[in-house]
């Protein structure tokens, strides 16, 4: 009977790897957490560092199967296979038609590529110990959900996801929650998360091999500067509202004055509910007091929840997308008509949802008025208005419009435009009252609306 040698069999070798990390670098690779963020800023050697990490942990763990994953495989063929190879290539063999590097002991690295939402699926039902993702800002947070679902197995390895990041980007968002504000949903622990930051200024091999970077990135224009050389994450390329600063448009509860007269304006989707009371002073300056954002309401839940906020507060009528007085074919009544039956919804119109418009006028907002403050102030209370207003990206095709990815980040911005557009003030100039109220008919049996 012959023998076939296994991995275990194999005489160990003394391997040589040339290179030694910096601090950051040495941090990055120490680190225990299940997810780890690694970067922020243009030049931090964040490339090198994802490659050692999974080469070293291969070496460490015989049979790992690892995925290495980017936007597209262009990117990674020439940011990873050919570095790899040409600094790893006497440990390593590489199938093309796998798409994959394997090493002596069996452990693997496999190339994936997710350009878009549907290429998400194609990892579906898969198992990986490791699972990489360089420029972790390009995917959506539906992509990285999905690659979360796949870190799984039965070996007792280590089992995590490391990222690279800068600022920016359709991902932009849901880094910044989890890595860089650290506000967390439910089923998230905090301590699964860590951030490790990365400049140029780390790097100091870069800096040495090429003196005049930091002079370039110097150069650019004040915002890119702060986000690519500083790894600011409030400012980034493909920004829409890069007027939008919290120490200027974030207030605190005694800074914003009594009002009598309040509107309510919301964005329903069963995705997510985002609806904002806004109140305007004497001299125009509109504040935003209240939020309430949830995912996974009913038509008539979100009614109530919007009922619910406007409690109290002496509110006029309630701006909602105009898609809403549209019939639904399951039942025969739209939307408006379900959410105006429910007790304590103010009187609702359709919002004015012109987009380009819209953005102008939020602009117009956001800008300073003459005593040095600007036109819209937004309450504490309001933290996911205050976290997607900066998030939202420019259309890639329409350059006064915002994107619509990820969609994650346009309800409370939208719901807010169509508060801006509903064009209230302090004094009102609504018809009566009576003219919203509606007469209810006896017969059950008949629509309250017909």
């Amino acid at each position: 009977m012959t023998h076939s040698k296994t991995v275990s069999d194999a005489p160990e070798r003394a391997l040589h790897i040339p290179g030694a990390p910096n601090a950051r670098q040495r941090e990055f690779f120490t680190c225990k957490a299940k997810y780890i963020a690694y970067g922020g800023a243009r030049g931090g050697g964040k490339s090198w560092a994802l490659r050692r990490k999974l080469i070293l942990m291969c070496l460490r763990y015989p049979g790992l199967r690892c995925l290495l994953v980017r936007r597209t495989l262009p990117e990674l063929r020439s940011n990873h296979l050919a570095p790899l190879l040409a600094e790893y290539g006497a440990i390593l063999s590489y199938s093309e038609r796998d798409r994959e590097l394997t090493l002596e002991n069996g452990s693997r690295i496999i190339f994936g590529y997710c350009a878009a939402e549907r290429d998400a699926l194609r990892y579906q039902g898969q198992e990986y110990d490791i699972i990489a993702i360089d420029e972790a800002t390009q995917l959506s947070e539906y992509q990285f959900t999905i690659f979360k679902a796949c870190l799984r197995g039965t070996r007792e390895v280590p089992r995590r996801i490391y990222l690279t990041c800068n600022p920016g980007g359709v991902g932009h968002s849901w880094v910044k929650r989890l890595f860089i504000d650290r506000d967390y949903r439910l089923g998230e622990n905090p301590d699964d998360y860590a951030f490790i930051p990365a400049t140029v200024f780390d790097n100091g091999i870069l800096t040495r091999a090429d003196p005049d970077y930091v002079r370039r990135l110097e150069t650019l224009p004040p915002r890119l500067r702060d986000a690519w050389l500083y790894g600011k994450w409030d400012i980034f390329e493909g920004q829409f509202f890069t007027e939008f600063d919290t120490a200027r448009h974030v207030c605190a509860d005694d800074a914003i004055p009594r009002a009598s007269h309040s509107v309510v304006a919301f964005d329903y989707g069963f995705d997510m509910l985002a609806a904002y009371i806004c109140i305007c002073d004497s001299c125009g300056r509109i504040y935003v007091t209240d939020e309430f954002c949830a995912p996974g309401l009913t038509l008539g839940e979100a009614a109530a929840k919007v009922a619910d906020l406007c409690r109290g507060k002496n509110i006029e009528f309630a701006v909602a997308s105009p898609d809403l007085w549209n019939r639904r074919q399951d039942s025969g009544r739209s939307g408006f008509e379900i959410m105006q039956s429910v007790d304590g919804m103010p009187p609702m119109r359709p919002a004015d949802d012109r987009r380009i418009p819209g953005w102008r006028l939020m602009r117009e907002y956001l800008a300073d008025r003459p005593d040095g403050k600007p036109g819209l102030l937004i309450s504490r209370r309001c933290p996911e208005l205050i976290r997607c207003l900066p998030a939202l990206l420019f259309d890639k095709t329409r350059t006064e419009d915002a994107a619509g990815e990820p969609h994650s980040v346009t309800h409370s911005p939208e719901a807010l435009r169509y508060a801006l557009m509903s064009r209230f003030s302090a004094e009102s100039e609504l018809p009566p009252r009576e003219e919203y109220k509606f007469r209810f008919r006896k017969k059950s049996s008949e629509s309250f609306f017909d």
